[in-house]
């Protein structure tokens, strides 16, 4: 509808003038080390936010629509860094502890979709969490691997609404470039959830070896509850 471009029109401009007001303070010399790094963070949030404008502004032709036919347009992605980027940004918005441990895994997949898939994911276990939230990227038989646990009451134990909301939009992300979204209860005693994504070997390398393709992710992880 001709209002809604109106409004994202004005929305972008508006974001806009938010990230050249952060840039000018990024830069300042009146400001500490420790702000100067919330300030670009701040940066980095805005810019991620400005994907997601753009992102939307694209399938715009489609406003009728609730949701695009097909997903972004995918590309060889460094999960371990990109998942690390938000772990930093939810770190200064948060007063829980997250601890992160990553090692090189490359995906096809768009940066958006995953930067929202992970959001949702941490967002909900920070709501819940009493203290501390773990994520783990890495490569396990084939399959790139996000893994997030919290110290929460578990799966089903926290109020619904907004987690459900998230965790549908997690499974909707991750399945439409071949992927998988799993629960179960982890050591903390809360949730554990996995983002599986078929890995990607890393740029110059070679196509991937048949015996390092992934298989079905039920084989891998017996006792895994699937979600949708």
């Amino acid at each position: 509808m001709l209002w809604r471009r109106r409004l994202r029109h004005d929305i972008r401009h508006e974001l806009g003038t938010v990230i050249m007001l952060a840039s000018a303070v990024a830069v300042a010399d009146d400001i500490g080390p420790a702000s100067r790094e919330r300030v670009e963070q701040l940066l980095g949030e805005t810019r991620w936010l400005d994907h997601l404008l753009r992102q939307l502004d694209e399938e715009g032709a489609g406003d009728d629509a609730d949701d695009p036919s097909e997903p972004a347009p995918a590309q060889r992605l460094r999960v371990d860094e990109l998942a690390a980027e938000v772990v930093t940004g939810i770190r200064l918005a948060t007063p829980h502890e997250i601890r992160f441990t990553g090692e090189p895994a490359w995906a096809h997949m768009d940066a958006v979709a995953l930067w929202r898939a992970l959001r949702n994911v941490l967002d909900n276990a920070c709501r819940v969490a009493a203290h501390r939230v773990n994520v783990r990227a890495g490569v396990e038989r084939g399959w790139v691997v996000l893994q997030v646990d919290d110290d929460g009451p578990g799966f089903g134990q926290a109020p619904g609404g907004l987690a459900s909301l998230g965790l549908g939009i997690v499974h909707d992300l991750v399945s439409g470039y071949g992927g998988s979204l799993e629960i179960r209860t982890c050591e903390m005693g809360g949730a554990r959830v996995r983002l599986l994504l078929p890995s990607a070997p890393p740029p110059g390398t070679g196509a991937v070896r048949d015996e390092a393709r992934p298989g079905a992710p039920g084989d891998a992880w017996d006792g895994w509850r699937p979600l949708g």
